[in-house]
């Protein structure tokens, strides 16, 4: 309760006289007085938050990956999709997820943790690149029975985002795995399609490749996407930090 006003001057206490007052402005934002409080912009926010990414660890076999309750985001999709690049340029690091001079020669999952102050809160989980000619047919099939498992059985998956450079479409085995996923995605898993190198279109084509992906993505967001213009980076960042920091609700 504040204290009654000085009889002799009218003004409150000397002790509250300099308390600044706590005010909103006409937006609903906090104010301290006359200065408003910047609001917190939530991209930013989930930028800040992927530039924590750092390497966990590798592993070329589903037996090797570290169990662990924290939601995992897996990035799958063709090796020449631009896969590496974008995981760079989403953690605004040069060489974080490495990309081989030969397309689909690794073939490995790689994991990055993510998390202020060294904790960590979310893995990001990138797939080996699959479909490129200059690997041997068997080591095709075997890794994409890995990945396939791994997108099926992974319990802690929470996400999937699945790139396709647009002046291509989806192949066949880019279908073939939105038909594995299709199941876990209708029991709540998240997907995305992001169509990549978005700077190689002009409007119309753009259009029409968002037109038809929407059509082919069952269920998932679609979302353009260039590493090189830095389209839809802001927008990637805050969606993955959506599916894995949901709202609570207010007590």
């Amino acid at each position: 309760m504040p204290s009654r006003p000085d009889p002799a001057t009218g003004q409150p206490p000397a002790s509250e006289a300099n308390t600044p007052v706590t005010t909103s402005t006409a937006d609903g934002a906090p104010s301290r007085g006359n200065a408003p409080v910047p609001a917190v912009d939530p991209a930013k926010q989930a930028l800040g938050w992927m530039h924590t990414a750092r390497f966990l660890t590798t592993a070329a076999q589903l037996h090797h990956l570290p169990t662990y309750d924290l939601p995992e985001i897996a990035f799958v999709g063709r090796s020449n999709a631009g896969k590496s690049t974008c995981i760079n340029v989403l953690t605004q690091q040069k060489r974080l997820a490495f990309a081989s001079k030969t397309p689909g020669r690794t073939q490995h999952i790689n994991l990055f943790a993510l998390g202020r102050q060294g904790q960590t809160d979310t893995v990001l989980a990138d797939l080996p690149g699959y479909g490129y000619a200059a690997v041997a047919k068997m080591d095709k099939l075997r890794w994409q029975q890995v990945m396939a498992n791994y997108l099926v059985s992974r319990t802690n998956l929470v996400g999937i985002v699945l790139l396709c450079d647009p002046r291509h479409g989806l192949t066949e085995l880019d279908e073939t795995l939105l038909e594995v996923i299709r199941p876990r995605v209708e029991e709540g898993l998240k997907f995305t399609l992001l169509l990549t190198k978005a700077d190689k279109l002009n409007k119309t084509e753009a259009a029409k490749a968002l037109s038809i992906a929407r059509l082919q993505a069952g269920g998932g967001t679609v979302q353009l996407f260039s590493a090189l213009k830095k389209q839809g980076v802001d927008t990637l960042a805050l969606q993955l930090w959506n599916w894995t920091h949901p709202p609570t609700d207010a007590a």
